[in-house]
């Protein structure tokens, strides 16, 4: 038996199938400004061949006034069947950074009814170290139809999660990293109050993962069991702003936990309203 996700690819997998008629490939590289790059722009540079960019800030619900929120059934399958996907097709998703970004468009991928979503291991780096083809030429597949079947299960927002603090129903797992998560340090975005959900644990995105690949199913489950989190109980994940969140529920999928959702508003959410409680130190 295998030590390792049964969502994530090798480089070596991915290169074997390049060209496939059924196979999509997705470049979900994002940033945050103060890591002072341009994803839209990198891809431009250089991109596994035959890959299309998904806009993390652009494919959203504009509408909530927080970043990044998952968009509509309607207008996810709008915008990614006018960049040549299918919710049959086999998606392979990947990022610039390795484990930072992908895991959240894997996750929307997913959760939209794309059953046949994984990651490349390693992402982009490791597929470069490979040796392995890039290309500026830009992708230009023709349309597809993609027809979701949003599972909204596993989405949760402010109340669900307030209601979780309040009766105990569902453990709370934050990815942030573990300052910003005791309040040492502060959050990157102004307005927002410093700490974190009461009653919360916390394991650092980071800690998740080893050289920009995911860490091997005993590593993680031992991280769970550390941070005093249940892996028989369900979890709400959480993070930032949604994003690392997902790398959560995808080392907890990658555990046979099915049990687990995305509190999609996450701290810019909650840390930016004074209507809900929030504590500092440590879980």
């Amino acid at each position: 038996m295998t030590n390792k996700s049964r969502f994530v690819v090798s480089p070596e997998w991915l290169a074997g199938r390049l060209g496939q008629e059924d196979m999509s490939i997705v470049d979900a590289s994002w940033y945050l400004p103060v890591q002072e790059r341009d994803a839209r722009a990198e891809y431009r540079a250089g991109h596994i061949p035959g890959a299309v960019f998904f806009d993390l800030d652009g494919i959203t619900d504009r509408s909530s006034g927080l970043p990044h929120m998952l968009a509509s059934p309607e207008n996810f399958a709008a915008a990614v069947g006018a960049m040549g996907v299918s919710e049959s097709d086999t998606i392979i998703v990947y990022d610039g950074l390795g484990l930072f970004s992908g895991p959240r468009v894997w996750w929307n991928f997913r959760v939209m009814g794309a059953d046949k979503t994984y990651l490349l291991d390693g992402d982009l780096p490791a597929w470069t170290a490979a040796g392995l083809p890039v290309t500026d030429a830009v992708s230009e597949p023709s349309a597809k139809s993609f027809k979701p079947a949003f599972d909204s299960s596993v989405v949760r927002d402010m109340q669900a999660v307030m209601a979780a603090v309040e009766d105990g129903s569902a453990q709370i797992v934050d990815a942030r990293p573990g300052g910003r998560f005791t309040a040492k340090d502060p959050e990157p975005r102004e307005g927002m109050r410093s700490g974190h959900i009461p009653h919360s644990r916390n394991i650092p995105f980071i800690d998740l993962q080893d050289g920009g690949r995911l860490k091997d199913l005993d590593a993680l489950r031992e991280l769970f069991r550390t941070a005093g989190v249940d892996l028989g109980r369900p979890i709400i994940t959480t993070c930032g702003s949604g994003v690392t969140a997902a790398t959560l529920s995808l080392a907890l999928m990658s555990l046979d936990h099915t049990e687990n959702t995305i509190y999609d508003g996450s701290w810019t959410e909650w840390g930016g309203t004074d209507v809900t409680p929030v504590a500092t130190g440590p879980a």
